[in-house]
């Protein structure tokens, strides 16, 4: 039996791709993906949460992590806060879980 990616029950799928809890940590000393945290992808982030800087870095991270354009991605809640819903466009979701398990290890 396979085991099953921690990555997975922060996926829901949608009729168009997925959709993926997040919980960032603006101003970090590193960014890229960090794990999993309460059922949520951990992404720590250089950028400060200040006129959308943390959010476009965000994108940036979760696109280049699923291997997708950044047009694809999208945060549909949680702008203004670190506990976010994040849309990618164009993805299934075992390709999404195989992709953030070889990046998360």
């Amino acid at each position: 039996m396979r085991k099953q990616s921690p990555a997975f029950g922060a996926i829901q799928p949608t009729p168009d791709g997925i959709i993926i809890a997040v919980r960032v940590i603006p101003r970090s000393g590193r960014c890229g993906l960090a794990g999993m945290r309460g059922g949520a992808l951990l992404v720590r982030l250089n950028a400060p949460p200040v006129e959308g800087a943390a959010n476009a870095e965000l994108i940036e991270i979760i696109a280049a992590a699923l291997g997708v354009r950044k047009h694809d991605v999208a945060i549909v809640a949680g702008a203004r806060s670190r506990q976010k819903r994040v849309r990618v466009s164009g993805i299934d979701p075992s390709m999404a879980v195989s992709r953030l398990a070889e990046r998360l290890g």
